[in-house]
């Protein structure tokens, strides 16, 4: 472990730390061990910075739906019109929306933990929400949910499955869930 006196980003450095340490060990496999580690600082700083395990878990959570929310949005800048609505929803879920295989990981652990602990709902409400709110801009809000259910669920299809999932395919499906919702 490297001393350092002066480390501003030290708790910022923590919980890049513990996204890691999610991706890699699942919330279960978690310690405030393995985070100290990751982050290269005494065992001690977690303490002082965060007030248990859960509000560092959380406050990781936090920060990695924000930075995909981010990515999400950005997708669909320049849309103007419903071909290239379906095309950057194609991109988005051809793509696994930006993310990659560690990414996910932390969305589903978030997920699961979010079903076993009320307070993360919070979390992945905000970010549902913010996904809907890129969408609202093309189609309306019951459609929005629909397509980004269908974004996150292909996403997972994709992620999770043993073959190839074409792009082709993907267009198909979005080309023919988006319709002529456009506004």
């Amino acid at each position: 472990m490297t001393t350092r006196r002066h480390d501003p980003d030290r708790k910022d450095r923590i919980i890049d730390a513990a996204i890691e340490v999610i991706a890699e060990h699942g919330v279960a496999g978690t310690t405030h061990r393995l985070i100290a580690a990751a982050a290269d600082v005494p065992l001690g700083s977690l303490t002082y910075y965060f007030t248990g395990l859960e509000d560092l878990r959380a406050q990781a959570f936090l920060r990695h739906a924000r930075r995909m929310s981010v990515i999400y949005e950005a997708s669909f800048e320049g849309v103007t019109c419903r071909e290239q609505l379906i095309d950057a929803v194609t991109d988005l879920i051809d793509g696994d929306a930006g993310a990659s295989g560690p990414d996910w990981a932390v969305a589903y652990e978030l997920y699961l933990a979010a079903l076993r602990e009320p307070a993360l709902r919070e979390i992945t409400e905000t970010w549902m929400r913010t996904s809907r709110a890129a969408l609202e801009r093309f189609v309306d809000p019951t459609t929005a949910r629909g397509i980004d259910a269908l974004i996150e669920g292909l996403v997972m299809h994709k992620t999770l499955s043993t073959g190839p999932v074409s792009r082709q395919d993907i267009r198909t499906v979005v080309e023919r869930v988006i319709g002529t919702a456009t506004t």
